[in-house]
């Protein structure tokens, strides 16, 4: 791969080989001065090169791709299909997309499981130009024949390294086979593990890579803090913290179960919260995430399926209540905060026994965890949910620890 410089000082989207028609509408967005990957990427791939661009989360990626995808498409008899792991990313994508392309008659098409099969072939039958897909829904329309592939001159796969934690590289390999092998391809990702350097091998031609940032940097403006604590004093470590900031708040847990017992547990304290993860449907999920953005829900909590799919601005915090599973997902998780040169927080709990995953994310992002003191921790509240409400096999969880 050819190697693009990590600086992007770029001070307007002038310069860049943008269209007028689509400088007018940037402006009208109000969107005055290029992130660092839109400088890099922007001219890279209008002149329709292959790219890996590896940036974190909120740094301004889906321009990055989408305004070369539009102007591109506009000079081509073809289409342009986004790959993305979840459906709360294709949504938030999408969103962005239509903003640029509608004033240039770009129809888009959103597939992603958990919502109408049939308005899905209706928005087909409409021949969009841009696709945003899940690879789960895109392989089950490929199977009913409800699209074809083979006018695809644009390829993305955005935020690819999580799609692969996500089990979905089968998917994308029958994908791949079902798009022209002549064609643009643009990776994005926050890190880059092997894995992606063989796709990028496999099915790239020459890509050039941008890498803004080190792979597994956290954000910049994002205060960090630990908390070694036993598993049973979460709940009152969270109240506590939970006291002590007035805005925004997005709690992560490691299972569905988990999330649902911190939301009854948290609301039978007053906080307006709401919950998201893969048990909850897509409309109650839409609900939830709208209503953090709106402000009708202070606290959010979410497993690692919301950890790249929220494009919240001004999170005041984000805590790990469980620290996650692998150290990669906790550069992603903290990156809900802090995003597009704003200050942020990120409060983590750790058991003792964790204290080699916690040495792990260090390494990584090669910098030191502060671990902080909770000395008046045996002072605050705890929180309880009313026992009709609270899940089964739950119990523990809530007792009162004062």
């Amino acid at each position: 791969m050819n190697n693009q410089s990590n600086q992007g000082n770029q001070s307007s989207f002038y310069g860049l080989g943008i269209a007028p028609k689509i400088l007018e509408i940037l402006d009208r967005m109000k969107f005055k001065v290029p992130t660092p990957i839109q400088a890099k990427a922007i001219p890279i791939a209008i002149d329709g090169k292959d790219i890996v661009g590896i940036a974190q989360t909120g740094t301004g990626k889906t321009l990055a791709f989408g305004i070369p995808m539009i102007q591109r498409l506009v000079q081509l008899q073809a289409r342009g299909l986004i790959l993305v792991p979840t459906r709360e990313l294709a949504i938030q994508v999408e969103e962005t997309i239509y903003k640029v392309g509608r004033l240039l008659s770009m129809r888009t098409a959103v597939l992603i499981g958990g919502a109408s099969i049939y308005n899905q072939i209706q928005a087909l039958r409409r021949n969009p130009r841009i696709i945003i897909a899940t690879p789960g829904r895109l392989i089950d329309h490929l199977r009913q024949g409800n699209i074809r592939l083979d006018d695809v001159a644009i390829l993305v796969l955005d935020e690819a390294d999580m799609m692969l934690d996500m089990g979905f590289a089968p998917q994308i390999e029958k994908i791949l086979q079902h798009v022209p092998k002549e064609r643009q391809t643009m990776l994005f990702s926050a890190t880059i593990p092997e894995r992606i350097v063989k796709i990028a091998a496999s099915h790239m031609k020459l890509p050039v890579s941008i890498e803004i940032v080190k792979s597994g940097t956290p954000a910049e403006k994002v205060r960090q803090e630990v908390f070694i604590i036993k598993k049973e004093e979460k709940p009152k470590l969270l109240a506590k913290i939970l006291d002590q900031y007035r805005g925004t708040v997005l709690i992560f847990t490691r299972t569905k179960i988990g999330a649902a017992r911190i939301t009854i547990g948290l609301r039978s304290l007053g906080y307006s919260t709401a919950e998201i993860h893969s048990r909850r449907s897509l409309t109650q999920r839409r609900e939830a995430l709208e209503g953090f953005k709106t402000g009708k829900y202070r606290i959010l909590v979410a497993t690692d399926i919301a950890a790249r799919g929220i494009d919240v601005k001004g999170i005041e915090l984000v805590v790990n209540y469980d620290l996650p599973e692998d150290s990669e997902k906790y550069v992603h998780r903290i990156g809900r905060t802090g995003r597009a040169g704003h200050e942020g927080n990120a409060i983590s709990f750790a058991t003792p026994d964790q204290r080699g995953d916690i040495k792990k994310i260090e390494r990584l992002m090669r910098s030191i965890l502060p671990i902080s003191k909770h000395s008046e921790l045996t002072n605050s509240r705890g929180f309880e949910a009313p026992p009709d409400q609270r899940p089964r096999g739950s119990h523990s969880f809530y007792r009162n620890r004062r």
